[in-house]
């Protein structure tokens, strides 16, 4: 099998580096140093630069004005934005337009995809539910009105960039069948409320509450199956940052070990240190071959939604594991100079625990991926 990237893909890259290679980790504020969120906004200037690089329409077709490439092109691309930590709804919003495009309504979609790959409509996402633990599509309940329309109540919770998107996409269940069912809900719409949330990295989420919000009906995405597909994206997205972000903490952990010295060598060549590293180098490694696989599965569609959901479940293991394992690795061999807010490890290291909160706990995946090996073997 050919596991190299395709031309378009190998495109996608080289401008994600381009778009990227101004930002410095190191210019926003701590989130230690900081009482609220640490900007108001997300980095609108790196935004434009990403839409004028078209690669905020990756996955759009053509006629949306997009480059029609798959889910591995934006892992590619999220990858090198977790290397800088960019704040950008990158994920957020391109996942929601795939599923617009894929499951929308023709007027949320002539109203909201070449917008959005333009970067003039902003989407995000709520998948968290208004736990964290259940079931996303739990949190909100819809039901259609005898004139058609659909009425939400509900709370999502922890939802990125909401103050600032134009838009939302959300999961819930109707209360006759209890299917899953998405709402895109704006931001400015009445019976929508936020109230302010923040994360392990000092950015702004949001409470968003719905009391009795009313949709039209195209607003509305009445496939089943539609939110499972965002889900699988999501998660093997977050997996894609998770490996971007925990490949540049282990070469700043190399630069520093390789300069640190103690008894006259370098730290990096006592055995104790290179061991570790070595371990780090392994996590790694794994965490790319399972999250490719994860990405192929769901690019392709080869198989089906049940190995997807498989893949997208080693994928989550691999990637919630070693990226704390990564940071706390780094931490420990930085010593002290790790904790210095003028270096922006602790930044990563901030970082690395919110994507290790979004992405759960490995042991859940375990189990889940054990009840789904038992119900349908794969052999």
């Amino acid at each position: 099998m050919d596991f190299t990237f395709s031309e378009e893909q190998q495109a996608a890259l080289e401008a994600a580096r381009a778009a990227f290679a101004r930002v410095a980790p190191d210019d926003v504020p701590s989130p230690a140093l900081t009482t609220g969120a640490v900007a108001d906004d997300f980095d609108r200037a790196l935004w434009k630069r990403l839409a004028d690089a078209d690669l905020l329409s990756l996955l759009l077709d053509p006629e949306h004005g997009g480059a029609g490439l798959d889910p591995i092109a934006l892992c590619l691309v999220l990858r090198e934005s977790a290397k800088v930590l960019a704040r950008v709804p990158l994920l957020e919003s391109t996942a929601a337009a795939r599923t617009l495009q894929a499951y929308g309504s023709p007027e949320l979609k002539a109203d909201m995809l070449a917008r959005a790959g333009r970067g003039e409509q902003v989407l995000t996402v709520a998948a968290h539910g208004s736990t964290g633990h259940d079931p996303a599509e739990l949190a909100v309940v819809a039901r259609k009105d005898t004139d058609g329309t659909w009425v939400l109540d509900g709370i999502h919770t922890a939802v990125p960039w909401a103050y600032n998107a134009d838009a939302v996409l959300l999961p819930a269940h109707t209360d006759d069948t209890g299917r899953a069912v998405l709402a895109l809900v704006p931001r400015l719409h009445e019976g929508v409320v936020l109230a302010e949330q923040f994360s392990t990295t000092g950015e702004r989420l949001a409470e968003l509450r719905l009391e009795s919000a009313r949709l039209a009906p195209h607003h509305m995405i009445d496939t089943e199956e539609a939110w499972e597909s965002l889900r699988l994206l999501l998660t093997t997205g977050t997996c894609a940052l998770a490996l971007g972000l925990g490949e540049t903490v282990l070469e700043m952990t190399s630069t520093y070990t390789g300069r640190r010295e103690q008894f006259g060598h370098p730290v990096a060549t006592f055995q104790a240190v290179a061991v570790q590293a070595a371990d780090r180098y392994i996590d790694l490694r794994a965490m790319e071959a399972t999250l490719w696989q994860a990405a192929w599965r769901i690019s392709s569609g080869a198989a089906g939604a049940l190995l997807a959901s498989a893949d997208v479940a080693v994928a989550k293991i691999w990637a919630s594991e070693g990226v704390r394992r990564v940071v706390q690795t780094a931490q420990h061999l930085h010593g002290g100079f790790g904790a210095d807010t003028d270096y922006p490890l602790h930044r990563y290291h901030a970082w690395a625990k919110h994507l290790e909160l979004s992405l759960g706990p490995a042991a859940a995946h375990e189990e889940a991926l054990g009840d789904l090996l038992a119900a349908h073997p794969l052999g």
